[in-house]
């Protein structure tokens, strides 16, 4: 099972660094490697609203800004199951964050039920330092994101720096358990 662990944040030894982390023990402890991906750390800009404000992703599904977005597109489209975490920033997802999940809704949602992502699995981590606030508001984006996309809501965490230890527990727990279970209906399916 491919599973990509997608965290975005400059932190690499923050909050939402150690939910990354307690997500890839999860699905390293249910028998798979995760692969982990640093959104900070690659190249995705905003999408431009291309042409008539749609470009190729309308029609084609694909976006016609050349960065690490195509890459990065096609590994997720390959994947079987998503992990992502982003800090809280002003109640919203990292904008880091928000560049890849809006250009990925331009191409995905844009093929209805024949996104790449219909029907997967997306355990979604809201993690907020500072003040602690805003993890449901960021949730609730990224919620609305998973439904454009057709994927399948597994989780939706919050996480702040007075839950960190419970819930960087519960963040593998809910990561092995979403890889075991899904391995198993898959053999079901054979």
């Amino acid at each position: 099972m491919n599973v990509l662990v997608i965290y975005s944040s400059p932190n690499k030894d923050g909050l939402t660094a150690a939910c990354a982390k307690a997500a890839e023990e999860g699905v390293k402890v249910a028998g798979c490697h995760p692969e982990t991906i640093l959104l900070n750390d690659l190249q995705v800009g905003m999408c431009k609203a291309c042409e008539d404000g749609w470009g190729t992703c309308l029609e084609q599904h694909t976006c016609q800004t050349l960065d690490d977005f195509q890459e990065l597109h096609t590994r997720i489209k390959q994947a079987d199951a998503y992990i992502i975490v982003t800090p809280v920033y002003w109640g919203e997802p990292s904008e880091s964050a928000k560049a890849l999940l809006d250009r990925l809704r331009r191409c995905e949602a844009t093929k209805g039920k024949e996104s790449s992502l219909t029907n997967k699995p997306v355990i979604a981590i809201a993690a907020a330092g500072g003040s602690g606030g805003g993890m449901i508001t960021c949730l609730a984006s990224l919620e609305r994101w998973i439904y454009h996309v057709n994927a399948r809501i597994y989780d939706l965490i919050p996480v702040n720096r007075w839950s960190r230890e419970y819930k960087l527990t519960a963040i593998a727990s809910a990561a092995q358990t979403m890889v075991s279970k899904e391995q198993f209906a898959s053999k079901e399916n054979e």
